[in-house]
């Protein structure tokens, strides 16, 4: 519905990257919810229908908050892929939105349609017989107990080894290199051809039809080949007649026998054609060729761009860096742009000689036309069709330079002159083109990378071209194709992933209104990168901007299972329990099926795109390599490093409750020991038991029970939860609007906002209660003092 609203289609990346495992992650939570609820309650009971849809509510209503932030929060990670540009906004924007839409559908049904389905199917009858799955998490409980133990007794040595190995992956990560895309395995070939400058149509029929020739010959993997020759009618690919695009028709790949990928095949088929003097071959693939010429106008992965004035030393300049480049791992194709080496026949005037015979310079020009472009004599009729009769140098006239030389001239007098009497005429070397960019000349190297990423391609061959080729003032290089959309993805990028990961972070706060477990459950996203970069790394996979998508689904993913946990945590302090070590050993039991629940099944929703050979799987396959690694790791940080990292916090923050207070173990008045002695004695009788107390103790328990203690310690609390809340957030107005706009556009409107106040202002607000709180504690003091 919402695809259809938005104008989405159905596409390899808006319906094959959807991960069906974190569609449900919000369902699984309340389901589970439910049952621990009914089996902790209920067991070896049966429920009635009302105690059932009690039950239902209360543990929808217990998990429902961390479910509904969960899944917002997984919503927020897609936003910086809404924020990409040009063509990478057209891969992957279509996939946010699905995967978006889909979401909010999730949402609303795990919060309406799940609870209630679970009150009506769930079985009322609560026995106590372990099952299958008990066994297995019963097992995996087994296991992870003495893991757990070992780090909340090793915390500090913990969190050491693991920034140790992040520090490792992110210098692991540097190495990896990086493409704008994976190359797609289209299936067939394509290859360039480009002979001499200057050759006519003629030569360039002969030269494909023996490429042709060679390839169907030679390789039983070729179906057909079709040669494009210059320019078409419809020039939306305009080429000199000496340039032609060759298109390979392959058989399936499983049916290939001279080679067993498309990069070794493409080397074997250079090779074989290379016995055609003269011919210059680039081999790709029809849609990749397609594709770069869009981006860039070169029909090659890099495009090294030279800028300047002269057409001569930009391209001996061209030249010079192409020899390097060939040197560099990975340069499959090389090939300098041809503008110039066109043979021109130029003449040039001798003006005395001019003057000598009385011609002028127009006369002779429209000569020079008429004999080789052609120039209008008379009309022809046929009928009641009429043409222009036009007259010009036969065609194997107009190639001799002999016969321009022997051009005649009317003189005014009516004697004729040779053209050479009256010029040089002379056989010179042109440009073939001119080509610029934002008015400035240039000249293009392009580049098939094989067999190693682009961004690490690029990085060497601009350091060589840098500390090796001396440009002329005023000349400079650039670097584009897929190199130039991935710095533009990772510029997006830079900004979007940081304030989506901002408004998480606000989120986390709004969640658990505590600055301090919002760091916990943020701390695991950096630290559950690394198994992203692992993953991509044991495939010997690059970075690409589908990777990037990977980690930022990851993101998502971490800080849902997260909050299941520390959420838990919250629940038992709430109940009561007040040992921090108990609490995380008997939470992260209780929890330790719904988020490994959730992790297996966005693991096992990627899966497909992960281990997929079919067409378009090479985009798929890095977001799913991402996703299923760094869930992995994500997986033991929520289970071992999270509860670490709470303990850390509680403690930290309990030491500073302690060291925050002055306790004075000043004494009361012999009076009130006296009086609370006489009163305590008028109940005893001889059957009594005597309570003994020391004098220290019972000073202390008067002090503590005193009505004005009491209230001082109630001021002390109530403003020290002020000054907590002036770095609080004031809630997020929502609003949504559909249909206000009177047109035939279909519009959609949603608001969010968000007030905030300067830094210096809540610091001076939280200072203020702060005083205030320090002159209550002194007010503490003189009470019990007096």
């Amino acid at each position: 519905i919402m695809m259809n609203m938005f104008g989405v289609t159905a596409n390899l990346m808006s319906l094959g990257a959807i991960d069906f495992g974190l569609i449900v992650d919000g369902a699984v939570i309340i389901v589970e919810g439910i049952i621990y609820l009914i089996h902790t309650k209920y067991l070896g009971k049966t429920l009635t229908g009302k105690e059932m849809d009690q039950s239902v509510i209360e543990a929808s209503n217990r998990v429902g908050r961390s479910a509904t932030f969960g899944v917002i929060i997984i919503l927020i990670v897609y936003l910086p892929i809404l924020a990409f540009q040009g063509v990478e906004g057209k891969t992957f924007r279509p996939m946010a939105q699905t995967v978006s839409f889909a979401l909010l559908g999730a949402l609303i049904l795990s919060l309406t349609y799940v609870p209630m389905i679970s009150a009506i199917f769930l079985n009322k009858k609560i026995s106590g017989k372990i099952t299958f799955s008990d066994r297995i998490i019963e097992f995996l409980n087994n296991g992870h107990a003495p893991v757990l133990a070992l780090a909340l007794k090793r915390k500090v040595l913990l969190l050491a080894i693991l920034f140790g190995l992040f520090f490792i992956s992110l210098l692991s990560f540097k190495r990896l290199g990086g493409e704008f895309l994976p190359t797609l395995e289209e299936g067939d070939l394509a290859a360039q051809m480009a002979i001499q400058p200057g050759s006519s149509l003629t030569q360039s029929i002969a030269t494909t039809t023996e490429i042709e020739k060679i390839l169907m010959a030679n390789f039983p993997e070729v179906v057909t080949v079709v040669s494009k020759i210059g320019t078409a009618e419809i020039p939306t690919d305009p080429m000199a007649v000496e340039d032609a695009d060759i298109m390979i028709i392959l058989k399936d790949k499983k049916e290939w026998v001279s080679a067993k990928g498309r990069e070794e095949l493409a080397e074997k088929m250079k090779e074989a054609v290379s016995v055609i003097p003269g011919a210059a071959m680039d081999f790709t693939q029809p849609i990749q060729l397609r594709f770069n010429e869009l981006m860039t106008g070169v029909k090659a992965d890099v495009a090294v761009k030279i800028y300047g004035e002269d057409m001569e030393a930009l391209f001996k300049t061209a030249t010079e860096m192409a020899a390097i480049i060939q040197q560099v791992e990975g340069a499959g194709d090389v090939r300098v742009e041809q503008v110039v080496g066109l043979p021109q026949m130029v003449v040039k005037y001798d003006r005395d000689k001019l003057a000598q015979y009385g011609l002028s310079i127009k006369e002779i020009n429209r000569v020079i036309k008429t004999a080789f472009a052609g120039e209008t004599a008379g009309v022809i009729f046929e009928g009641e069709k009429r043409f222009d009769l036009v007259i010009r140098l036969d065609e194997e006239f107009r190639k001799d330079i002999k016969s321009l030389e022997r051009l005649r001239i009317n003189r005014p007098g009516g004697e004729l002159v040779l053209l050479s009497q009256v010029a040089d005429i002379v056989v010179e070397t042109g440009p073939m083109q001119i080509s610029r960019d934002d008015t400035k000349r240039r000249i293009t190297i392009g580049i098939n990378v094989r067999n190693r990423d682009v961004e690490s391609f690029v990085d060497e061959i601009s350091g060589r071209i840098e500390s090796q080729v001396k440009l002329p003032p005023g000349y400079y290089v650039t670097y584009g194709g897929q190199f130039e959309n991935l710095q533009s993805a990772k510029r997006t990028s830079a900004i979007a992933v940081p304030i989506a990961l901002l408004m998480i972070f606000i989120l986390l706060y709004f969640a658990f209104n505590s600055l301090k477990q919002a760091v916990m459950i943020f701390s695991a996203i950096p630290l559950a990168v690394m198994g992203g970069i692992w993953s991509l790394a044991i495939r010997g996979m690059p970075f690409s901007i589908s990777a990037g998508v990977g980690f930022i689904a990851l993101f998502g993913i971490v800080v849902l299972n997260g909050i299941v946990l520390i959420s838990y945590y919250n629940q038992l302090a709430a109940e009561g329990m007040s040992d921090v070590y108990e609490r995380v050993r008997i939470g992260t039991k209780m929890r330790l099926r719904p988020v490994l629940l959730t992790a297996s099944t966005d693991a096992l929703g990627f899966l497909p795109m992960a281990i997929s050979t079919a067409a378009g799987a090479e985009v798929q396959k890095p977001l799913a390599t991402v996703v299923i690694g760094g869930l992995i790791t994500a997986t033991f940080l929520t289970l071992v490093a999270l509860p670490a990292i709470y303990v850390l916090f509680e403690e930290w923050s309990g030491k500073r409750k302690t060291n925050g207070r002055q306790r004075n173990n000043n004494g009361i008045t012999m009076v009130l020991i006296l009086a609370l002695a006489i009163f305590s004695g008028k109940s005893l009788n001889a059957q009594d038991q005597i309570v003994k107390t020391t004098l220290e103790s019972a000073i202390q328990k008067g002090i503590e029970n005193h009505p004005l203690m009491q209230n001082a310690e109630l001021e002390i609390s109530k403003y020290e939860e002020l000054k907590k809340s002036s770095w609080r957030l004031e809630g997020i107005d929502l609003g949504a609007e559909y249909g206000q706009i009177n047109s035939a556009v279909r519009d959609f409107k949603v608001s969010i906002n968000q007030s905030f106040h300067l830094p210096p202002e809540l610091r001076a607000d939280a200072e203020e209660k702060g005083k205030t709180v320090i002159l209550k504690e002194s007010e503490r003091e003189l009470i019990r003092k007096s």
